[in-house]
C-alpha cells in the first residue's frame, strides 16, 4: 500500500473512529423512554459497527474479502441513518451533523466499494 493510501486509509480510520464517538456522546444526551431507548440500541451497534468492519477490510485476506467487509460497513452507515431518523432528542444539530456525516461515510465506502470491484 502506498504512502497515500495508507494515510487516506488511517483519516477514514480515524472519521469512522470520531463518528462512532460522537454518536456514543449523543445517545447518552437523548431522552430516555421506551422508544428511544431501543432505537438508541440499534444505533449503537450500527454507528460502531461501520468503524469496526471498515478497520476488518483493510486487514483484508483478500480482495473479495475486503469488498464484502467494506459493503458490511456501507449497510451498517444505511442502517445507521435509518436510526438516526427515529430517534427523538432535542439536539437536533448534532443529530443532524451525525446523519450527514453518516450520509458522507456511506457515500465514501460507495466509492471505495465500486473502485474495488472493478478490480475483481
Amino acid at each position: 500500500m502506498s504512502d497515500v493510501k495508507k494515510n487516506k486509509a488511517l483519516e477514514l480510520e480515524g472519521r469512522t473512529r470520531t463518528f462512532s464517538l460522537r454518536t456514543r456522546d449523543f445517545i447518552q444526551g437523548i431522552e430516555k423512554n421506551l422508544t428511544n431507548n431501543h432505537y438508541a440500541k440499534q444505533l449503537t451497534k450500527s454507528a460502531s459497527s461501520i468503524g469496526a468492519n471498515y478497520i476488518e477490510a483493510n486487514e483484508k485476506f483478500s480482495l473479495k474479502d475486503c469488498v464484502f467487509r467494506m459493503k458490511i460497513a456501507r449497510k451498517e452507515a444505511k442502517e445507521s441513518i435509518y436510526w438516526f431518523e427515529h430517534i427523538q432528542s432535542k439536539q437536533k444539530e448534532e443529530r443532524e451533523f451525525l446523519m450527514n456525516e453518516c450520509i458522507e461515510l456511506k457515500k465514501i465506502l460507495s466509492a471505495i466499494i465500486l473502485k474495488l470491484e472493478r478490480k475483481l
